[in-house]
């Protein structure tokens, strides 16, 4: 079978890294999540105190910023300069300035960068919010993922909760409205809809589900 390029886009918490890995593994596809990637530098700023707001502050920053995934039987793993940071930039801490700092076009453009390299070989799913308009335009397949924002607010909050956190449905829920906000009206690759992309509204689908409309989607680009 031919390998192709699957970019998933969509709002945050709306399952876009649950449905990439998933893919992923029914594929046998290179998993990506870009959204780690905007994490572990944010988290990189906060732990080093980088001033977002000085541009030499932010490149210097950026050349001491070593990024890969590994995979394991416990799923995919981001690793910041060797270490694993995948449960630390779960955390609201990290959540409440990722934006900020995805709209900053130094971060972006190297981002984008690392993330055309892995992407290279073809035979990837990568999720984020600008993967089909900017990182990948010209993807074989392209989705746009969407729920309801109580929907997402709901899931966020059961996922921080199962994990210990000590959260706020109405602090989770304004957070992702914030960052919907800013996603969609950043100067620097806003969020947006590709005019060839297919939308999942996932509100009330279960994983299975939109696993299966996604593939169904893959063989048919496939195919065709």
């Amino acid at each position: 079978m031919n390998k192709i390029i699957i970019a998933i886009d969509g709002h945050s918490s709306c399952g876009k890294s649950t449905l990439a890995r998933a893919l992923g593994n029914a594929l046998g596809y290179t998993y990506i999540s870009t959204g780690d990637m905007y994490r572990a530098v944010t988290l990189y700023f906060i732990e080093n105190q980088v001033d977002i707001h000085v541009k030499t502050a932010v490149l210097e920053a950026l050349k001491h910023i070593n990024l890969h995934f590994v995979a394991d039987e416990n799923g995919n793993h981001i690793h910041l300069n060797g270490r694993d940071v995948s449960e630390e930039i779960r955390k609201m801490h990290v959540a409440e300035l990722v934006s900020p700092v995805a709209v900053i076009s130094e971060v972006r453009r190297e981002m984008v960068r690392q993330q055309q390299d892995m992407g290279k070989e073809k035979g990837v799913v990568m999720d984020g919010r600008d993967i089909g308009t900017v990182v990948f335009p010209n993807a074989e397949l392209k989705i746009f993922l969407t729920a309801d924002v109580e929907v997402r607010a709901q899931r966020r909050f059961d996922e921080l909760t199962a994990k210990g956190q000590h959260v706020n449905f109405d602090e989770v829920k304004n957070n992702l409205a914030e960052r919907d906000r800013i996603d969609s009206t950043r100067a620097d690759s806003p969020l947006r809809l590709a005019d060839d992309s297919v939308v999942i509204d996932n509100s009330s689908l279960n994983h299975e589900q939109q696993l299966e409309l996604a593939l169904d989607l893959v063989r048919e680009r496939v195919s065709g």
